[in-house]
């Protein structure tokens, strides 16, 4: 993966891209009030995109075409339509605008694409309206749409509390390679929760370990724990995920970490060895019979 621009103009459109990201931690505090999950997350972009196109519109209102290599639900279900809408009702300034949407990043992976497509329309549509909303005001809309959302407006590292709507932007410089497995897997974050048993005497050691290493701006560090307490409820709910990650945990003798609430999964390629990291791809693949791909650190 090569790091691109968010934004580009082509012709008379705005090309915006959407990144992926990793959860590099996921501890779970506990179920709130509300019915939701208290989160307590790293969460880093890395440079794999989705890519939006706004364009001015023939026909009326907001017309939304899905492309690429990965499914994306079409019209009003989709975020990227419910966040045009939104923008446009709260702004009071409809247009017939079109949206190309390119799916490169499959759904159902914990990498966080269907939140990271609607912040890039909310951006994207804020610059193409020459609108200069400030991010506050855009992060009040995120908020409206999911709990990751608010996290793709900035970045590219942050440590994510609350529903994960809450951000803390993290300023240390840490710069990864890491390799993502794709298994043919859609997991649903919502059956991932439903299905989750907490474990408070868990939570309390990694919250205690973690934050201690963060203090010391040792993300680095964070991320060779392999922590996500979802990780449990995922496998119980896939079973064929936990018998991959035992496959792939001893063909490459190191821990395998899982983004968010699955499927996708990485590991940390050490010293940033892009060309080892190349050369064993395909033999990866080859023997666990499952995709990957080498991704970069995002660097906005």
């Amino acid at each position: 993966m090569t790091d691109k621009d968010q934004f580009e103009t082509i012709d008379d459109g705005l090309l915006v891209r959407a990144p992926a990201k990793i959860n590099l931690s996921l501890l779970i505090a506990g179920k709130r009030p509300d019915g939701f999950h208290e989160l307590e997350t790293i969460m880093a972009k890395v440079n794999w995109y989705d890519e939006i196109l706004i364009q001015q519109g023939r026909n009326a209102g907001i017309e939304l075409i899905c492309n690429g290599p990965e499914w994306a639900p079409e019209g009003e279900e989709n975020l990227v339509h419910k966040a045009a809408k939104l923008f446009m009702d709260t702004c009071g300034k409809w247009a017939d605008i079109k949206i190309t949407l390119t799916k490169n990043i499959p759904a159902g992976s914990g990498l966080g694409s269907a939140s990271s497509d609607a912040a890039a329309t909310l951006m994207g549509l804020n610059k193409y309206s020459d609108l200069q909303l400030p991010n506050s005001a855009l992060a009040k809309l995120a908020a409206q749409l999911g709990s990751d959302v608010a996290f793709f407006l900035d970045g590219p590292l942050a440590f994510c509390t609350g529903k994960g709507e809450k951000i803390e932007k993290l300023d240390e410089n840490f710069n990864f390679l890491a390799r993502l497995f794709l298994p043919d897997v859609s997991a649903s974050t919502k059956k991932g929760y439903a299905n989750y048993k907490h474990n408070p005497d868990l939570y309390e050691k990694l919250h205690t370990q973690i934050n201690d290493l963060l203090s010391k701006n040792r993300v680095d560090l964070v991320t060779k724990m392999c922590a996500n307490m979802l990780e449990m409820s995922c496998f119980s709910l896939h079973k064929e995920l936990a018998d991959l990650k035992a496959k792939i945990e001893s063909s490459v003798s190191r821990p395998l970490c899982l983004s968010g609430s699955g499927s996708a999964m990485f590991y940390i390629i050490d010293n940033g060895d892009i060309e080892k990291g190349r050369a064993n791809q395909n033999i990866l693949e080859k023997q666990t019979g499952c995709k990957s791909v080498i991704v970069n650190n995002n660097k906005w």
